[in-house]
């Protein structure tokens, strides 16, 4: 399962820009109340403290912050348990004609809106019409970043190593001793994405459990409490404290599936939400994970067509073809015997290059440079500069709000029912590192979508995703086997239920490669009225990063709720 995460905001453009026409097509505002049919959870009597909150916005940096207290369990929330949420806004850059706030989300799952808001320039995604007339707020969702409690899978430490095995002691000695080199070609290496052999599958296993027990051990108790559902819910009780009505968001990559499940549960309370990298949510596991491996796939192969056009003389070889076939070398290569890599003992395998390669196609106009050199690198011996592509997570936040765990009353922003309740440093999690979001990644995507406690299943599934997306879509299937183990969840694939929700805006890109483009037209066609907007380009998503033409459709939508017409591509 590879992520799927906004990266921050560049304003380089990759295609040229096609002009388009506005529609003057408004949409009628929808009513405060739910559906016939629908419970409003705001009428709860055990809710109204929650929805009743007052933010209290204290300075952070260039912004504000405050903090959201919601039920950990909304089936239970008078028993005491709660998470407090971190939120950031940027005021709105106008003077008058403000209408309201816009909740985003960066992505992830895993992703921090805060740390996206105040340290890596979310609102400089949005334009400066809309910065004019909206506030730009984000959050940290339940469990993740600076969420209390928050999610840890034992300090999220990586993988172990393959050499790390009962079986892989040998070869990481073998890594450094010069006969390896002399005999390695003249055995085959393993596919390390394929796992065929009884000892191979058993080790994959291994891993996976490992990593499912740690998160299970360290998580316990706030595991069931962290998917999406509820952090829909958690959206609508900030919608509250922001004193809106209605809410207008934007969501990109994963932060798609927290507005369709908002839109589900809360249909008529969306003004405008914008679904920008999309995940259909009537995929199944595996489904999915072909679907994002063939996404990866693509994008590679567009690197390799495009090079010259995006990364110039630093592309590593002349030809498309000599291009395709120095990374084909350097999978073998790696496969047999990891590269040597500056501070690091183990070195760059092909793990390794499979994640330098994956992680370069979020933003090719930044990235592919740095991929073409890491490659002629490799090329040349040193995996040093793979390694670091790789291994690139965003940075441990270092925020003032550190100071929000003071116990005086005036240093904690916002109101809560119960300010004992979400103290409790014993809670599972609170030893969370400062970045968790690989903890978070790997416990949404195991909850919002049931896996097979059947190992048959995976393998199972390894031949279609390798014939379709080769070693994207069997690394895709293997990595899900964590979830294999995890708790099982009540959500099922299903088309989009959001009657009542006016026209959702949802923008795909042709090249995207977490979140293939055939998934935003799916999710456009499943929302009542839902409307695509077609970016012709690379990389994921497209607001924020692509060109004027879609800047244009997203803002008229934002700011005055103009839908796009039918089969409008920039």
């Amino acid at each position: 399962m590879i992520r799927a995460v906004r990266r921050p905001a560049l304003a380089v453009t990759l295609a040229a820009v096609v002009g388009a026409t506005l529609a003057a097509c408004t949409t009628a505002p929808a009513p405060d109340r739910p559906k016939s049919g629908r419970t409003d959870p705001a009428t709860r009597p055990e809710l109204r403290a929650f929805y009743g909150q007052k933010l209290k916005w204290t300075a952070c940096g260039d912004h504000q912050c405050a903090e959201l207290t919601v039920p950990m369990d909304y089936a239970h929330p008078a028993n005491g348990k709660t998470f407090v949420l971190p939120v950031a806004r940027a005021v709105t850059t106008g003077s008058g004609g403000r209408i309201g706030s816009v909740i985003a989300n960066p992505g992830g799952p895993g992703g921090s809106g805060v740390t996206s808001l105040l340290q890596e320039g979310m609102a400089e995604s949005f334009s400066p019409k809309v910065r004019a007339r909206f506030d730009i707020v984000s959050f940290d969702p339940r469990g993740v970043g600076g969420s209390s409690p928050a999610l840890t899978c034992g300090g999220d430490t990586e993988p172990a190593k393959p050499s790390e095995s009962a079986e892989g002691a040998e070869g990481a000695e073998g890594a450094t001793a010069p006969a390896a080199e002399e005999t390695a070609p003249a055995t085959p290496a393993a596919d390390p994405f394929f796992p065929r052999t009884e000892s191979e599958r058993a080790e994959v296993l291994a891993s996976a459990k490992q990593e499912a027990d740690a998160c299970a051990k360290a998580g316990s108790g706030i595991l069931r409490h962290v998917g999406t559902e509820d952090v829909a819910r958690d959206m609508d009780v900030l919608r509250a404290a922001l004193g809106e009505s209605r809410v207008t968001y934007l969501g990109w990559s994963y932060g798609t599936s927290l507005g369709t499940a908002y839109a589900e549960q809360f249909p008529r309370r969306v003004r405008a939400m914008v679904l920008d990298g999309a995940v259909d949510p009537s995929l199944d596991w595996s489904r999915r994970a072909v679907s994002q491996g063939v996404g990866f796939r693509r994008a590679v192969e567009d690197y390799i067509s495009s090079c010259a056009e995006v990364a110039g003389d630093s592309c590593p070889a002349g030809t498309p073809e000599e291009i395709r076939a120095l990374i084909e070398g350097l999978f073998e290569k790696t496969a047999r015997e990891p590269l040597p890599v500056d501070g690091d003992e183990y070195g760059a395998d092909a793990n390794t290059l499979l994640g330098a390669l994956t992680t370069s196609m979020y933003t090719p106009e930044a990235q592919w440079k740095d991929l073409s050199e890491a490659l002629a690198d490799a090329e040349r011996g040193d995996g040093t500069k793979l390694a670091r592509l790789a291994t690139s997570e965003e940075p441990a936040p270092e925020t003032d709000d550190s100071e929000s765990d003071d116990s005086e009353s005036d240093g904690t922003p916002g109101t809560t029912p119960d300010p004992d309740a979400s103290g409790d440093t014993g809670a599972p999690g609170a030893d969370a590192p400062s970045d968790n979001s690989e903890a978070a990644l790997q416990a949404v995507n195991c909850f919002d979508v049931p896996h097979p406690h059947d190992a048959q299943a995976y393998w199972k599934a390894l031949p279609a995703a390798d014939k379709a997306a080769g070693r994207y879509g069997t690394s895709s299937v293997t990595s899900a086997l964590t979830c294999k183990d995890w708790p099982t969840t009540p959500r099922q694939p299903h088309r989009v239920n959001a009657d009542g929700v006016p026209p959702v805006l949802v923008v795909g890109t042709t090249g995207d490669p977490a979140t293939p483009y055939e998934e935003a037209a799916g999710l456009a066609s499943q929302f009542p009225g839902g409307r695509l907007l077609t970016y012709k380009g690379f990389g994921h998503t497209a607001y924020g990063r692509s060109n004027s033409c879609v800047t244009e459709h997203v803002d008229a939508y934002l700011i005055d709720r103009r839908t796009v017409p039918t089969g409008t591509t920039c």
